[in-house]
């Protein structure tokens, strides 16, 4: 019997769908329901559901991102949303990352059990090696541009692996795989790599000391700063800013 998840912030839509959809004529269950991504995101975890029926576009988060932190980490999970918003892009770059079926609210019954039945018979189906490759890639791809740009945002705080793999939705070990994967480095080496690139920036400026330039592209040691400059750029710092003054 396949495992259903329904996660909406209108408990009307949650209720609703759990009682009026006869699931198990659909060799269904419903195994958790949740009002918010945070929490569904912990039963996805937990329950490891073969369906989800989502609303995406819930208050605080980011839809896209959350739907392609699900997609990449579980391939074979089947994910219909559920939406008051008629944004077309939106629902294209849903779709191209696997959504089964994207539902305008209200929907019709007719519409849910349309969508129930297709992702049924995908996951009857599985595996489907070819899309299954293409739609993990497209997810992926997604994570690591979010990733990225997350990290360039936030380089000169104490940033970890852990909050770029909450921002993105995904546990920290899948968010770790996705970097090596999709830019061929770790996690540190791409947070030195912009880092570095910042300081360099900021080196132009005669006013600012290193020690000043380190602490604002989010090193606490100066040495440390020193050390990782030196292996990325094949020179000091200061030799460096010399450099610029030639």
């Amino acid at each position: 019997m396949y495992r259903v998840l329904l996660i909406d912030d209108e408990n009307i839509i949650v209720e609703g769908l759990r009682r009026v959809v006869k699931w198990e004529d659909y060799n269904c269950q419903v195994v958790g329901t949740a009002q918010d991504a945070a929490s569904g995101r912990e039963l996805i975890q937990s329950l490891k559901p073969h369906i989800l029926f989502t609303d995406i576009r819930m208050p605080g988060e980011d839809g896209l991102s959350m739907l392609a932190g699900l997609r990449s980490e579980f391939p074979d999970l089947q994910v219909s949303v559920l939406t008051g918003y008629r944004d077309f892009a939106y629902a294209q770059e849903a779709i191209r990352l696997g959504v089964a079926r994207f539902l305008l609210k209200p929907s019709k019954m007719d519409e849910i059990n349309e969508a129930l039945r297709t992702m049924v018979e995908r996951l009857d189906k599985l595996p489907r090696v070819d899309e299954t490759d293409d739609q993990d890639n497209n997810a992926g791809s997604f994570i690591v541009n979010q990733a990225r740009a997350f990290m360039e945002e936030h380089y000169s705080e104490k940033l970890t692996l852990q909050m770029v793999a909450d921002y993105c939705y995904v546990s920290q070990w899948h968010m770790s795989k996705l970097l090596n994967r999709f830019a061929g480095k770790s996690f540190y080496d791409i947070l030195n790599a912009i880092r570095i690139q910042n300081a360099k920036r900021l080196l132009a400026d005669p006013k600012l000391k290193i020690g000043e330039i380190s602490e604002l592209v989010g090193y606490a040691d100066t040495a440390h700063f020193a050390r990782t400059f030196k292996k990325l750029e094949g020179m000091s710092a200061n030799e460096y800013r010399n450099t610029l003054q030639l």
